[in-house]
């Protein structure tokens, strides 16, 4: 067996991502860009893109990007996830940019950080579904609308649209936005409406660039989600150290001791299923649909668990306005929403798994 390691090229990735997130996004930043119309700071996003270069790591370098793996982005991810960034992550890193790339189009003013964008495309359960695109195309120009996308606040729409010919694929930047009102205030959502607005032909067929996005776009969202579940796990420890009670620390106690053993049980677990996703859309010997599923349907769970510990572990400051924790369980709960819950995942496993399944003989009973 072969026992996968970070190299020492992503392990100084992920320290470079971490001091400068230190720096730009700490939890006073986080709170005050909560409250802003943007939502997100644009000198951080740019700085992650032209000074740290972290933004199109996947992308090919003919494209504009660093022409590394999604191994890489997803160890960006991580990063992103463990200090809550608030900005356009997961609509231009992990939807927008893959879609794009996709069918071949440069994507350097997004890697680079300059400007934002967003995949304006209905999903179901994670999976592109033709039948619940609504929006029309006529004339090169677009009608319609499109609920509840992620960063929708973005310079460029990348849009999935019906035309004479089936369901194409569309670039806009001029489109109404109706913010919403959502429980993550740190990653922002909106209401896209066109009326019969100019549009730019991507490709005729949007199929496999969306599904393409929505596989990456769910395997970055698992890396998130194991950064988000990693640092609750450390403030839980670090607070069990400090936290007196019987004039005794409070993680001396065993059924403490238990709590954070399984806790730290979920993270490894998510993290093993996160980082598989990634590395099976890049090396392609596996099932890259069955492992983004194994991803979602775990680190869902494995960050919702971890969060709602991390509140009771923390006593009554736990559940908080004034505590970071309410941040993350915030986040936590809206990202299991996000491209399929996990019961909806753990029915694409089983399709896949169970329902194709054929009969090889007798069942092998151990009797001893």
């Amino acid at each position: 067996m072969v026992e996968f390691v970070f190299s020492p090229e992503q392990q100084d990735l992920r320290t470079g991502v971490r001091e400068f997130l230190a720096k730009r996004s700490d939890e006073a930043t986080v709170r005050r860009l909560m409250e802003t119309d943007a939502g997100y700071d644009p000198a951080t996003w740019a700085g992650l893109g032209g000074e740290l270069g972290v933004l199109g790591l996947a992308v090919p370098e003919a494209l504009g990007g660093a022409d590394g793996t999604l191994v890489d982005q997803a160890v960006v991810a991580e990063e992103f996830g463990a200090a809550l960034l608030p900005g356009p992550v997961l609509g231009t890193v992990g939807l927008a940019v893959p879609a794009l790339v996709a069918v071949g189009e440069d994507v350097s003013e997004f890697v680079e950080g300059t400007r934002t964008a967003a995949l304006a495309v209905p999903d179901r359960a994670g999976r592109f579904d033709p039948a619940l695109v609504t929006v029309t195309e006529s004339g090169g120009a677009l009608t319609g609308e499109v609920r509840h996308v992620v960063d929708g606040s973005a310079d460029v729409l990348v849009v999935a649209a019906r035309t004479a010919d089936g369901v194409g694929l569309f670039a806009v930047q001029d489109a109404a936005r109706t913010p919403l009102s959502t429980l993550d205030q740190t990653r922002r959502q909106a209401t896209v409406r066109f009326d019969a607005t100019p549009a730019r032909l991507l490709a005729a067929d949007a199929g496999p660039a969306v599904a393409h996005a929505f596989r990456v776009g769910a395997a970055l969202l698992a890396a998130e989600q194991v950064g988000g579940a990693q640092r609750l796990l450390d403030l839980t420890v670090a607070y069990a150290g400090t936290r007196l009670q019987f004039g005794r620390p409070i993680g001396s106690f065993q059924a403490v001791k238990h709590r954070c053993a399984d806790m730290l049980v979920l993270v490894e677990h998510a993290r093993s299923t996160a980082y598989h996703a990634a590395w099976a859309l890049d090396d392609a010997s596996d099932d890259p649909d069955l492992a983004v599923s194994i991803a979602q349907a775990t680190c869902s769970e494995a960050y919702q668990r971890v969060a709602l510990d991390t509140v009771q572990l923390h006593g009554g400051i736990g559940f908080t306005w004034e505590h970071a924790t309410q941040l993350y369980v915030k986040r936590a709960v809206t990202d299991a929403a996000l491209l399929g819950s996990a019961t909806e995942h753990r029915e694409h496993i089983a399709a896949a798994v169970l329902d194709t399944a054929v009969s090889n003989g007798a069942l092998v009973v151990a009797t001893g």
